[in-house]
């Protein structure tokens, strides 16, 4: 005896597209979800959905070396965070401000 499967609350758009889908391929809905179901259980479905068979598959290789570029691994300084700090300080405050402030021990 076979399984029963129930799915609900389908978006209205979906459960059109999946009806427009049985009757193109001359199917039952019943029919039209059970293909789906057999290719997708069956890894064949690029053959039922007409997708193409390298459609998202990648390698990995691929796929990093992209990120790389995107995103590149910052290269090791020798500029200390303190001293970055201290850029971004002086820039937003100017130099002025950093002279009035005099470390503490420094008079």
């Amino acid at each position: 005896m076979g399984v029963s499967f129930s799915v609900k609350n389908i978006p209205e758009a979906l459960a059109q597209r999946l009806r427009l889908r049985a009757e193109r391929n001359h199917r039952s809905l019943q029919g039209e979800l059970m293909a789906i179901l057999e290719a997708a259980a069956s890894e064949d479905l690029p053959a039922i959905t007409g997708a193409s068979e390298n459609r998202g598959t990648r390698r990995v290789e691929d796929s990093l070396q992209g990120w790389r570029t995107l995103f590149p691994v910052p290269s090791r300084s020798t500029v200390s965070s303190a001293s970055l700090i201290r850029q971004m300080r002086d820039g937003r405050y100017g130099e002025a401000w950093a002279e009035t402030r005099e470390p503490k021990g420094a008079a």
